[in-house]
């Protein structure tokens, strides 16, 4: 990948947006569903230049649901089925009941970290969500959003109907 390319990413929520949504805590690989259309996706992205990150709230870890192990099972799965295209996962492991953190969306630490480690520029870089605290994530470091799903209301923001349709469009936008 040339210097150019590296210098834009999309980062990516997980739940809702790579994984179905069931309701409660995404923790047990056999819970985890990759979304249709997904791995094809992140392949278009990948191919156009885009580092692929994974920003994700796990604050089951916090109220002691699971631990690391089980979401890093499920990232391996994540990627074994998208073809090992995920340039970085990250996830936030505390919740506001339990524990402050600036990793936790809408706080942008996962965002900043991944913009240091890969030397991105924030105005080339997109973040798809399914929540307004994922925009708003973005929108602290300067990356702009797109909802997808039956996302939250957010006014002024871009909503599309999935991460397949988030993806051509991004790779319009070039």
């Amino acid at each position: 990948m040339n210097q150019a390319a590296t210098a834009r990413a999309v980062f990516l929520d997980r739940d809702g947006v790579l994984n179905a949504e069931i309701g409660t805590y995404v923790w047990r690989p056999e819970d985890f569903v990759v979304l249709p259309g997904v791995p094809q996706a992140l392949q278009r992205l990948h191919a156009a230049g885009y580092r692929l990150i994974v920003v994700t709230n796990q604050a089951g870890i916090a109220k002691g649901l699971y631990g690391p192990a089980e979401v890093q099972a499920c990232h391996a799965q994540l990627q074994q089925a998208c073809g090992g295209v995920i340039d970085a996962l990250y996830y936030a492991p505390g919740h506001p009941s339990v524990s402050e953190s600036l990793l936790r969306k809408p706080d942008s630490l996962m965002l900043e970290k991944a913009l240091a480690r890969f030397a991105l520029d924030p105005a080339r870089c997109w973040l798809v969500g399914d929540r307004a605290r994922d925009l708003q994530a973005g929108a602290r470091v300067g990356v702009r959003g797109i909802l997808v799903g039956d996302a939250e209301p957010l006014p002024g923001a871009l909503h599309l109907p999935d991460l397949p349709a988030a993806a051509d469009y991004i790779i319009r936008q070039e």
